[in-house]
């Protein structure tokens, strides 16, 4: 098993208000969460920094060999839901961290199953030897619309209510994270990512750049291709090959 994480403040914004958190649980257990927090001054930093080592530490010190697949979930559902309800306090204690939150990405991979949870639109891809697929499905008010079919995939990519969510960690009292279990039998791998990286990159060139290649240049190719583009928002990115 291999695992490659980077994050990059990009070339507009004054602070990465991104943040990756990832390891290995044991030589063929993995974790990896990314986040990309929202809200004014330092408070989107300070969401994504909490929610990101809050559900990293929950899964790491909650996680046992053997667990059932329901208990996994679990696992998960709960870390993020500690993780939204200490963002959430925070939020309603501090005036100038009102309004704050952060998306979630993770991943959670044993072997060839992998766990995937998610909140907001940070991403998360399977790779195999057949190509690329979404795992995750963006809550976006864009999304929303494109799936009663008020607005076509090209006016959805373009439209100027793009960037709002309707999810996040942190933003209500309680949150529902979407969950996803996948079974692989040959090699495969998992990519997360946030907004500012799968804007600029098609998921062809995150696969070519990243499926059977050396993950460390794959992941700072795909960065590096963003700055190029314009960088305009936090770049972050997590895989784990299996």
């Amino acid at each position: 098993m291999y695992l490659s994480y980077n994050t990059d403040r990009g070339l507009e914004r004054e602070e990465n208000q991104d943040k990756v958190k990832a390891g290995f649980l044991r030589d063929d257990i993995s974790l990896a969460v990314v986040c990309d927090g929202m809200g004014g001054a330092a408070s989107g930093s300070v969401a994504s920094d909490i929610a990101a080592e809050e559900i990293y530490r929950r899964v790491k010190e909650g996680y046992v060999d053997g667990m059932k697949s329901s208990t996994i979930r679990n696992l998960l559902e709960t870390a993020v839901a500690a993780a939204n309800t200490i963002v959430y306090s925070m939020s309603r204690e501090d005036i100038d961290k009102n309004g704050m939150g952060t998306t979630c990405v993770a991943a959670l991979v044993i072997g060839k199953h992998a766990y995937v949870i998610n909140v907001g639109d940070s991403r998360a891809y399977l790779m195999n030897d057949s190509g690329i697929s979404q795992i995750t499905e963006d809550h976006t008010y864009v999304n929303m619309l494109y799936k009663h079919g008020e607005i076509t995939y090209e006016q959805m990519v373009n439209h100027r209510m793009r960037n709002i969510i309707t999810k996040a960690v942190g933003a209500d009292e309680s949150v529902e994270p979407d969950f996803f279990e996948l079974e692989e039998t040959g090699n495969f791998s998992i990519f997360l990512c946030s907004d500012g990286l799968y804007k600029y990159c098609s998921d062809r060139m995150i696969y070519e750049s990243i499926y059977s290649k050396n993950l460390d240049k794959g992941v700072s190719d795909l960065i590096a291709y963003c700055n190029a583009c314009g960088g305009k928002d936090n770049i972050s990115a997590a895989v784990i090959a299996n």
